[in-house]
């Protein structure tokens, strides 16, 4: 397929939500993301139900194919926009190689919040990193002192699905690097990250928090299920 096919596929996205756009909701939902996006006001079930066969016709993309169609789609302005290609992206991640970890790097560096951050990180960087683990020494680590907030939490937080099969001394080692840092979603990061790995490792993550100088927020969140 080729580039036309891209344009006509994102075409049809455009046309079909905009049939949808409902500028009511789309108040309230640019709100509640604290008026950092536009939004067409297409909520969650209605988009998914509209995505059906536009992500049925461009799973058939070939890779290089398919990450054009994801960055036209992320320059749109519209959030729902970035929905769409994050869904598609999870769907089609085991089609990415190597080397486009450069390609999900520049999806949490652009338009960042935690909306499409943490899905890129628990789910399209987590399984790209499990798929290529040389790349965590060369990016994960890296990202982890990065001076980009969202980078850093997406090193935090790239491991949340790993269950038995977190590296804890990466995780921990990771967590103190940033534990440092006052911002909300460093912190809130944190504190997820060992919430979630608690479930597997109860008492590693009790030890962890009891030795470690913690924010009250990480603290109180790691520390939920222990």
């Amino acid at each position: 397929m080729n580039s036309g096919n891209v344009d006509n596929a994102l075409a049809s996205v455009i046309r079909l939500f905009e049939e949808s756009r409902n500028d009511q909701n789309a108040i309230l939902m640019k709100r509640y993301m604290k008026n950092k996006f536009e939004f067409l006001g297409i909520k969650a079930p209605e988009r998914r139900e509209i995505m059906r066969p536009l992500m049925k016709e461009a799973k058939k993309f070939p890779r290089e194919q398919m990450v054009e169609f994801v960055k036209k789609l992320w320059d749109l302005s519209e959030r729902e926009y970035q929905y769409f290609a994050l869904d598609y992206l999870e769907k089609n991640i085991k089609v990415l190689v190597e080397e486009d970890i450069q390609f999900l790097e520049y999806l949490i560096k652009t338009k960042s919040w935690w909306d499409t951050v943490d899905i890129l990180a628990s789910k399209c960087v987590g399984y790209h990193f499990t798929k290529y683990p040389n790349l965590i020494t060369d990016y994960g680590v890296r990202w982890a002192v990065s001076e980009n907030m969202w980078l850093r939490r997406t090193a935090i937080l790239f491991q949340l699905k790993y269950k038995e099969k977190t590296d804890k001394e990466l995780l921990f080692q990771i967590i103190e690097k940033n534990a440092h840092d006052d911002g909300f979603f460093i912190q809130k990061g944190i504190g997820w990250a060992l919430r979630e790995y608690s479930k597997t490792n109860k008492e590693e993550v009790a030890a962890f928090i009891n030795s470690h100088p913690l924010s009250n927020l990480s603290r109180r969140e790691g520390q939920k299920y222990l």
